[in-house]
C-alpha cells in the first residue's frame, strides 16, 4: 500500500482517519467501526463493501 495514498485517504462516511492493517489487508475507521478491504493494492472505499468491526476489535 502506497504511504502517500494512506496519508490522504479518509473514511468516506465521517471523513475521519483510517488505520492500515497490513495482515488482513484493510483500512479501519475506529469512529464508524468499519473495515474497508484492499483488493489488489486498491482500497475499496464503499460502505457496502466494508465489514463491521466485532466488539473486541479496536
Amino acid at each position: 500500500m502506497d504511504a502517500r495514498l494512506l496519508e490522504i485517504l479518509v473514511c468516506p462516511l465521517c471523513k475521519g482517519p483510517l488505520d492500515y492493517r497490513k495482515a488482513p489487508g484493510e483500512l479501519v475507521c475506529k469512529a464508524c467501526r468499519l473495515a474497508y478491504p484492499i483488493k489488489d493494492d486498491i482500497p475499496v472505499m464503499l460502505e457496502d463493501e466494508a465489514r463491521g468491526l466485532a466488539p473486541e476489535e479496536d
